[in-house]
């Protein structure tokens, strides 16, 4: 089977805490509905090196100007948003969309997305309304005050929930079964090790 790509933008500030969860859930095959299906790729807005807040070096697999639909673009935030650095991923996620390809925004991004209209007509969350009002946007009516929100091929989330974005990008992904999913998601936001004899009990079942 082919793999899909999940692409993963990847900028000067990136927030790092804010995919972590994400990319190793998708790159890590172990209790996977379909174990590989998806690998991660990241694109930055050209070939040069980044450095994320927490002072870790990327350097992308691929630019901007390479970019070629996938399974889902991902967004992380950072300080570059609100500086208005990151202007040509959005022309990108909104062809996306157009194209029926989900887009995960996390904190900064989702102001970023909401500078690009996407969010004027459809239920989202951020860091809180007043940060996306504060971009002139007509979506104010739309905000749910939840720590991520999915709305048909959008997802958003607020910079204290990486592993709700993770949790919705999953589920959108149908990368684990559904109990599966859940289990994991209880044991991490929770820290009950009931779940992860959950975990245990549904992934032995389900090789065995």
């Amino acid at each position: 089977m082919e793999k899909q790509i999940v692409h993963l933008f990847v900028f000067n500030t990136l927030a790092d805490w804010e995919t972590g969860f994400t990319v190793a859930g998708i790159n890590n095959p172990e209790m996977q509905k379909h174990p590989g299906r998806y690998c991660v790729q990241t694109v930055g807005l050209n070939a040069k090196p980044v450095t994320t807040i927490g002072g870790v070096t990327i350097l992308p697999d691929l630019t901007l100007d390479e970019l070629e639909p996938g399974a889902m673009l991902i967004l992380p935030g950072g300080e570059a948003w609100d500086a208005g650095e990151n202007s040509k991923i959005l022309e990108s996620a909104k062809a996306l969309l157009a194209a029926n390809i989900p887009v995960a925004a996390i904190c900064g991004a989702t102001s970023g997305l909401a500078r690009a209209g996407i969010l004027d007509d459809i239920p989202h969350t951020s860091n809180a309304k007043e940060y996306l009002q504060a971009t002139n946007y007509q979506g104010a009516a739309w905000y749910q005050n939840q720590p991520a929100v999915t709305a048909g091929n959008v997802i958003t989330a607020n910079s204290t929930a990486p592993l709700d974005f993770a949790y919705h990008i999953f589920k959108k992904l149908d990368l684990y079964e559904i109990p599966v999913l859940e289990a994991w998601y209880g044991l991490f936001k929770t820290g009950d090790s009931s779940y992860y004899f959950q975990l245990q009990q549904l992934t032995t079942s389900s090789t065995s």
